[in-house]
């Protein structure tokens, strides 16, 4: 069986007890060793940075260095090959300082023989081994951690974020340092869901699919799916790992396909229903001509009045309706998003000051964007208007906020009235759905089609008894 070959540096500037050390080297049987020897502390550094060895034995004194010097100098240069440091004398100071600072292991000269070295030898190669693996381990791990496409982060419980992929960098908006200095509510844009999210994963460890609303540095938010466990190191200390899918485009896209076959589904039954209800009224009408100039009672021409003004009122009623869903002609010109708000907050003043509703703006960079200029003014009325009538006389804040992220232009209409319930939330864009009691639910279903016309769209977070904020979004790259 043919042995083992171990290149060997040893760095002692006493020739004697090289020789000592490279007696007690032959007497191992098992291996052979290809030794190297440098006798100053210059040699040493020249030979580590020219060969490469398995391992390497350093002298603690050394002239006016050490081995403790040489051994800093190595970790610095990248050396990774196990290093043993040898004393004349034993010192606990340099043994706990050598063990820190990386090296295998420490032994005393006047106690070395065959055995020991064997043994020290056998166990420092073993160590560096697994050491080299659990590298290559780590390494292959933040490499997969790093290409993943959803964030990663690890914390401490009620402590700070510890670890982080360059996805986490890159959804959140934050640099390394600021990520490191967060807790993780501090990234929940709602208290509440953090609230519900820590309840969760203390009861039952886990928490999977959690859709929560996040904020990012820019104020941002990201709607994304947290799934989350408490996990423990090698030490038994607790630590918790989340995982943070985006979940925003693809939830905007399944609720904007959603709205558009159920509105042109819809409007196929719009459709449908005015031309079978048009034809018989025009029967009616023609009809009420034809008997009308016969009537000389003034009860029956009362009677009549009656059947034309509600025929007029039913075909204005089927109008309004196709025009909800018409895709009108747009003129579009450059408009500014800001002064176009402006504009509207204008038209919204009289219903503002009689339920004395505090106005509150935050407009940020500036857009111009190819907008019908009337069209789109009627969208944003009708959201304000609603926001007006949701709130509370005296009690009432509107707050109208813009600013550009990414590609895009927001804006941002905020009310703090009653809120929406969840299944109402669904309905909301929906013809003739209302909770006014005077009111005919097509406002903003106009507002929709109007909207995605100007290839725009709209989102809707709402709380009962906190209020409602619509969120309208113009893409930049259609300007």
């Amino acid at each position: 069986m043919e042995k083992e070959t171990i290149r060997l540096l040893i760095v002692d500037d006493d020739e004697d007890d090289f020789f000592l050390t490279s007696d007690y080297l032959k007497e191992i049987h098992n291996k052979h060793f290809d030794i190297t020897w440098a006798s100053s502390f210059g040699e040493g550094i020249m030979q580590l940075t020219q060969a490469k060895f398995d391992l390497c034995f350093f002298d603690f004194l050394l002239g006016a260095k050490t081995g403790i010097d040489l051994l800093q100098e190595a970790i610095r240069s990248g050396v990774s090959c196990p290093i043993v440091l040898l004393t004349g004398r034993g010192d606990q100071k340099v043994d706990v300082e050598a063990m820190r600072l990386g090296a295998m292991d420490y032994l005393i000269k006047s106690e070395l023989d065959a055995e020991k070295l064997d043994r020290c030898i056998r166990y420092a190669l073993e160590r560096a081994e697994v050491l080299r693996r659990l590298r290559e381990s780590e390494t292959r791990l933040r490499g997969i951690f790093g290409q993943l496409k959803d964030a990663v982060l690890l914390k401490r419980p009620k402590g700070l974020i510890f670890y982080y992929n360059n996805t986490a960098l890159d959804l959140l908006g934050y640099n390394e340092t600021e990520l490191l200095q967060l807790c993780s509510q501090d990234l929940f844009a709602i208290p509440s869901q953090h609230a519900q999210y820590v309840q969760s994963l203390e009861e039952r460890g886990i928490v999977e699919n959690f859709e929560v609303w996040l904020v990012k540095k820019n104020g941002e938010r990201v709607l994304c799916s947290l799934h989350a466990s408490k996990q423990s190191d090698s030490e038994g200390e607790g630590y918790y790992l989340l995982v943070i899918q985006d979940i925003t485009a693809r939830k905007k896209l399944e609720r904007d396909t959603l709205l558009a076959a159920k509105a042109a589904s819809t409007a196929r039954l719009v459709r449908t229903l005015a031309h079978e209800v048009r034809n018989p009224l025009t029967n009616i009408n023609l009809s009420l001509d034809q008997i009308e100039p016969e009537l000389t009672d003034e009860e029956q021409k009362l009677f009549a009045e009656i059947i034309r003004r509600n025929s007029r009122r039913i075909n204005t009623l089927i109008t309004e309706l196709l025009n909800s869903f018409k895709q009108q002609e747009a003129v579009l010109s450059r408009v500014s998003i800001n002064d176009l708000l402006e504009d509207t907050l204008g038209e919204a003043t009289d219903r503002l000051s009689l339920k004395k509703i505090a106005l509150e703006k935050e407009f940020g960079e500036d857009c111009s964007l190819p907008l019908d200029k009337s069209n789109i003014k009627m969208a944003f009325l009708n959201l304000i208007i609603n926001a007006i009538e949701a709130m509370e006389e005296e009690k009432g804040i509107l707050m109208v906020s813009t600013h550009v992220a990414g590609k895009s232009c927001y804006v941002e209409i905020r009310d703090n009235g009653l809120g929406i319930s969840p299944e109402n939330l669904n309905r909301l864009f929906e013809p003739y759905f209302t909770s006014k009691t005077n009111g005919l639910g097509l406002g903003l279903a106009s507002t929709l089609t109007i909207l995605q016309s100007h290839r725009a769209t709209v989102e809707v977070e709402s709380e009962i008894g906190e209020g409602t904020v619509f969120t309208v979004t113009f893409p930049l790259n259609e300007a």
